[in-house]
């Protein structure tokens, strides 16, 4: 069953992802009525809000967008910095949105920034120190509880990465059609483009805590 639940995984996370390309690029190629970039996009939203302190990068690669509050920067990639585009402003909008939620003392993205040096930390170990615990479950057991702790905290992460995910969307979409950047059915593509990222990470934290639950599985069933 658990090996069953895998391959579902695993199935899954590729149609989600092939969805999510799809998309991306049908939307890509759909101009905005108004003629904005995503860096133009995403310098309006930070105005519009009051955010003076986070500045506009582009950065190399594709879906490689990112929110960085240690040196207050929206990275957006090359196909989203200069692009106009249905997919490029929804982007843009929604790695806004988690500057404004770093303003405003979202509850959700407090806890997932507290968490990243330790999940970072927890990361470089996890492997290791798993595999040691299922070689020396015998012996000393409490090597495998160790490891499974540390899987957990990545398993967290990936949970409450969930609402900060879907909050910055639903942010992103009220704000394109409030400044009248997107109206209609371009609104509605917006929102199908972020859904479609936003299911990428429901799938990463289903296969996360499916692993979870595998090894403790393993844990309970060597200590049995």
């Amino acid at each position: 069953m658990v090996y069953i639940l895998f391959i579902a995984i695993t199935v899954i996370s590729y149609l989600v992802q092939h969805s999510l390309q799809n998309k991306f690029k049908i939307y890509s190629q759909e101009a905005l009525d108004v003629p904005m970039t995503g860096r133009d996009v995403a310098t309006k939203f930070l105005q519009d809000n009051g955010i003076n302190n986070v500045n506009v990068t582009s950065v190399s690669g594709q879906l490689t967008d990112h929110y960085n509050p240690a040196n207050g920067t929206v990275n957006l990639s090359d196909v989203v910095f200069s692009v106009n585009s249905v997919a490029a402003a929804a982007v843009a909008a929604h790695e806004c949105g988690h500057a404004l939620q770093h303003a405003q003392g979202y509850s959700f993205i407090k806890m997932r920034t507290a968490l990243v040096p330790v999940v970072s930390f927890a990361s470089q170990w996890i492997t290791w120190v798993l595999l040691a615990g299922i070689l020396l479950i015998e012996v000393f057991p409490m090597v495998m509880l160790v490891g499974i702790c540390l899987f957990a905290l990545t398993t967290l992460f990936s949970l409450i990465t969930l609402p900060v995910e879907v909050d910055a969307s639903r942010r992103a979409v009220a704000w394109l059609e409030k400044s009248g950047i997107t109206s209609g059915i371009k609104t509605e593509h917006a929102k199908d483009a972020l859904h479609a990222a936003a299911y990428t990470y429901v799938v990463a934290a289903l296969s996360s805590l499916a692993t979870l639950m595998y090894y403790v599985m393993i844990f309970m069933g060597r200590r049995r």
